[in-house]
């Protein structure tokens, strides 16, 4: 330990600890900027917690098949960011409702659909459990009844599904997340289309491999700001995030409606935007002070 150095825990997992390319990236510019800085597991039960003056959650990406524990874990974290009020609220996708019932435009989304007469009029839908990370258990559809059958599946195992028209813009567009740290806007980047038509649920997808920084229109940049700005008023209490990832898609009139809002363990995109990594620099001094 680094006497009188203000110590920072970037929080993992396992996996995170071994495949995650932005660790190193933001643990080096934070100790040339002065700090002590580990990276730990979360589920590291020999971690004392109390010893950091911030622990910053980046790849838990086991946290979505073991919510109960990894929430239970941060209410015992001080000075976590993001905190636990907006994890509760977050790695649920039930906050898309939240958010599309203060006027945003979110992707149309049908909670546990039975019935064909329920899906919104597509060629293709999208079904996955709202509780998931890195595509797991989700799937693109073009056979209604393939649809519903997944989405039983999916509630017969005590898990709330959604259901999304398949947008066509995806194919040709991908989606485009907006990067934000500190409060403000800082980077964007394409993500190429990653639900291939036909392949059903698997569970081997990179979601990391097809990644291009892009400049952000000034369509997407302000809805996306009307979202975070939003996240204020539907979780009080709660302390700014000191980063949010803004996942946008083109809707069939070609407007940016919004896929994910993703506050909980997003990749930042730091290899893809290198400059970007000061702004996290500045974004964890400012949450020390």
């Amino acid at each position: 330990m680094l006497t009188g150095v203000e110590r920072v825990a970037l929080v993992t997992s396992g996996r995170g600890l071994r495949l995650d390319p932005e660790l190193s990236l933001a643990a080096d510019a934070l100790r040339q900027d002065g700090l002590d800085v580990d990276a730990v597991r979360w589920d590291d039960a020999d971690v004392d917690w109390e010893g950091y003056a911030l622990a910053v959650i980046r790849s838990t990406w086991d946290y979505s098949w073991r919510l109960p524990e990894f929430l239970a874990w941060a209410g015992g974290v001080p000075q976590l960011r993001n905190c636990l009020e907006l994890l509760r609220w977050n790695t649920d996708k039930t906050y898309l409702r939240d958010i599309e019932r203060v006027g945003l435009p979110v992707v149309p989304t049908v909670w546990n659909p039975t019935h064909a007469a329920e899906l919104p009029d597509a060629q293709e839908w999208v079904v996955k459990p709202s509780v998931s990370a890195g595509s797991r258990d989700t799937a693109r559809w073009a056979d209604p009844a393939a649809a519903l059958a997944h989405a039983a599946e999916l509630t017969a195992a005590g898990r709330t599904a959604m259901l999304q028209p398949y947008l066509s813009s995806v194919d040709e567009l991908g989606e485009t997340a907006l990067l934000f740290l500190g409060g403000r806007f800082s980077h964007a980047v394409r993500k190429g289309p990653l639900l291939q038509r036909g392949e059903g649920v698997r569970q081997d997808r990179n979601s990391r491999g097809d990644l291009l920084r892009v400049e952000a229109t000034a369509g997407q940049r302000e809805v996306a700001q009307s979202v975070l700005d939003s996240v204020g008023d539907l979780v009080p209490g709660a302390a700014p995030p000191l980063y949010a990832r803004i996942d946008l898609v083109r809707d069939d009139d070609g407007r940016p409606v919004l896929l994910e809002l993703e506050l909980a363990e997003p990749s930042l995109f730091l290899p893809q935007a290198p400059d970007a990594v000061a702004r996290f620099t500045a974004a964890v001094r400012a949450a020390l002070a």
